[in-house]
């Protein structure tokens, strides 16, 4: 049987965004019902384009190729992060996260391009919308419904105006390993957006 990987292709963060998400995160975390989140360590957090899921090691340079063609059109981009938010809502909340935005529409023609260029290589598409975001902490399955109310109250009375930006220079395709004490994240392969 071939060998699989757990993989996903994102945007990774800068270690100055990275420093002022755990700072917003820690602040978090003293208010928040406790045992209730289990927060994303701040290596961990990054822009999720495309979850791949297992993957056989043999298509990753096909996966690659694919990529390298999606991007032969994007520059770098600019993208602003900031404002707290909830999925599905902030009245059942399982996953807490910060908005990212990009005004021209760049990261959704990107993140378009990829999902396309996976799709030629039997990758199913995502059936929901995508919505730019950097995921800080998930719910525990756990948590009473009176610890995910607090938890919504609370991201919905904090200010995170803006946390930083972020540069989108290139995309990563990451090798995810879970483990008992959280997600291990290698970069395998990097490719620049840089048109022009």
């Amino acid at each position: 049987m071939a060998q699989e990987i757990r993989t996903f292709i994102a945007i990774e963060l800068s270690d100055l965004l990275k420093a002022r998400l755990n700072e917003l995160e820690e602040g978090l975390k003293e208010q928040a019902p406790p045992r209730a989140v289990r927060w994303v360590r701040p290596e961990g957090i990054h822009l999720t384009l495309k979850f791949l899921g297992q993957t056989p090691v043999g298509e990753i340079e096909p996966i690659v190729k694919a990529l390298a063609l999606a991007c032969a059109s994007f520059s770098p981009f600019l993208c602003t992060v900031g404002g707290l938010g909830c999925f599905p809502n902030l009245r059942r909340p399982r996953v807490i996260w910060v908005a990212v935005e990009e005004p021209m529409g760049a990261i959704s023609r990107l993140q378009e391009a990829v999902e396309r260029a996976c799709a030629e290589l039997g990758f199913g598409r995502e059936s929901r919308a995508f919505h730019p975001h950097l995921t800080l902490g998930r719910l525990r399955d756990r948590a009473s419904a009176q610890e995910r109310r607090a938890v919504g109250e609370l991201i919905q009375g904090t200010e995170a105006p803006c946390v930083g930006t972020l540069t989108a220079k290139m995309i990563s395709l990451i090798r995810s390993d879970l483990r008992p004490t959280g997600a291990v994240y290698t970069t395998l392969r990097e490719i620049e957006l840089k048109e022009g």
